[in-house]
């Protein structure tokens, strides 16, 4: 067994937790930065039309490549209670049963994508200025969700097993490689919005090679073998029935994300830029809270595959403790220094977008805590093998920003649109708080 495969079973859990955290943020502050890179290029060096094209994609991305990232997440935790349980030949099974499964779904949602991205966008009430760089820039991105799902699978195996380390090394280096190609591509080759589109999708390809040959050549226990392609139906349900949920989730949740973009659509290009360059700011503030909750997914599913329940117990409550804390520290920091980092975007001869967008970053940065304890509810009863309940709480995510979005939005306009994502984290977090003290409570009362 490789060296960087983490036991999560014995030890402290908040140290376990937090050591398995710390690169996962970095590794998923690099997958962010993909878009935060792309919005910041392309904000910069093509103006404000071409930003507002690119940013609305970005809910339309997380429909149709999101529920890949969801899927994996899913998958994946099969492996992980595998690895748990020291099965290892179940370990190397269930890895091919997410390489199948991934694949599949990935096909298909790269067809959506390709074929359908035009009349999609026409659907949003996309503004006829920004249309023709928006299909441009997305029907690339989603076309290749092949490239980067293979990339994001691989990644998600190696989390499950404990190594949250070599995902960050890989990420970085792919993130590296896209600054340099979209610079290239943008500059050099003056490639337009297609040029920011390709520098994602080869640099993640590469990304995608280097995580596979690590794999093959230092993680044994993933080391893939001819028998393990043969596997039944009910080992193949095992997998969707938790990785298809967790895609549809994401699938829900960018539901009403695309209700409230188009929603914006009808505020203008210059509400578009301001919301787009807002949560690009967010998602990276979010990524260690996010990283929280994903290590307690590893942490739950590895000891429940031991049968170590009280310490699934134990760590939630210390996880809690960290990444509430946190949440509130940068929501405090997003409030105080949203103009700043607004402008980093487009600079100073834009004061509406920076004034939009510091209205975004204050009225979300005050609910921080809500999503931190919604990404650890959430991972942990997943981690546990439930999917029923963090699908509910998708819906009830859906619900609350589309409410928001269709009674708000016309009436208080651009602070209307603000509130969409607060509503939505408090009604997915009710049934998903609900759902975890009950499963704790039965636990305790079989004193497992």
């Amino acid at each position: 067994m490789a060296n960087n495969m983490k036991d999560m079973t014995e030890g402290s859990p908040a140290r376990l937790i937090l050591f398995f955290t710390l690169p996962l943020i970095a590794g998923n502050i690099f997958q962010q930065l993909y878009g935060f890179v792309d919005t910041l290029l392309v904000g910069r060096f093509l103006g404000v039309t071409a930003l507002a094209a690119v940013g609305c994609t970005t809910c339309l991305m997380f429909l149709l490549v999101g529920c890949i990232i969801g899927l994996t997440a899913g998958l994946t935790i099969i492996t992980g209670q595998r690895f748990g349980a020291r099965d290892y030949e179940g370990v190397r099974r269930s890895a091919a049963a997410c390489v199948v499964v991934t694949m599949a779904i990935s096909l298909l949602t790269a067809f959506i994508g390709a074929f359908f991205a035009r009349e999609i966008l026409v659907l949003m009430d996309t503004p006829a200025e920004i249309l023709e760089g928006a299909v441009a820039f997305i029907s690339v991105v989603v076309g290749a969700s092949p490239v980067f799902s293979l990339f994001i699978v691989g990644t998600n195996l190696l989390r499950a097993l404990g190594d949250s380390r070599h995902p960050t090394i890989f990420l970085a280096a792919s993130l590296c490689t896209n600054i340099v190609l979209e610079t290239l591509f943008l500059l050099v080759f003056q490639w337009g919005i297609p040029g920011a589109a390709w520098a994602m999708i080869v640099s993640q390809g590469l990304g995608a090679a280097v995580v596979w040959c690590y794999i093959w050549r230092s993680v044994p226990v993933l080391k893939i073998q001819a028998g393990d392609w043969k596997m039944n139906r009910e080992f193949l349900w095992q997998h969707i029935r938790l990785g298809l949920p967790m895609a549809f989730q994401t699938s829900i949740i960018a539901i009403g994300a695309v209700i409230l973009q188009i929603a914006l659509n009808g505020l203008g290009p210059v509400a578009v830029a301001s919301y787009s360059a807002a949560q690009k700011v967010e998602t990276i503030a979010l990524m260690p809270m996010m990283s929280f909750g994903i290590a307690m997914a590893a942490y739950t599913a590895q000891n429940y595959g031991a049968k170590k329940f009280s310490r699934i117990r134990q760590g939630v409550n210390q996880c809690i403790m960290m990444s509430v804390a946190f949440s509130i520290l940068i929501g405090l920091f997003n409030v105080v220094f949203g103009s700043q980092l607004m402008a980093l975007f487009v600079g100073d001869a834009e004061p509406q977008v920076i004034e939009y967008g510091q209205v975004y970053l204050t009225a979300t940065g005050c609910s921080y805590w809500v999503l931190a304890l919604l990404f650890i509810y959430r991972n942990t009863l997943q981690g546990l093998g439930q999917s029923v309940v963090p699908t509910v709480a998708g819906v009830m995510e859906l619900v609350m920003r589309a409410g928001v979005a269709l009674c708000l939005v016309g009436s208080w306009g651009f602070w209307g649109a603000t509130l969409a994502s607060p509503a939505a984290w408090v009604g997915a977090c009710v049934p998903l708080t609900a759902a975890f003290y009950y499963t704790m409570h039965r636990m305790k009362r079989r004193r497992i």
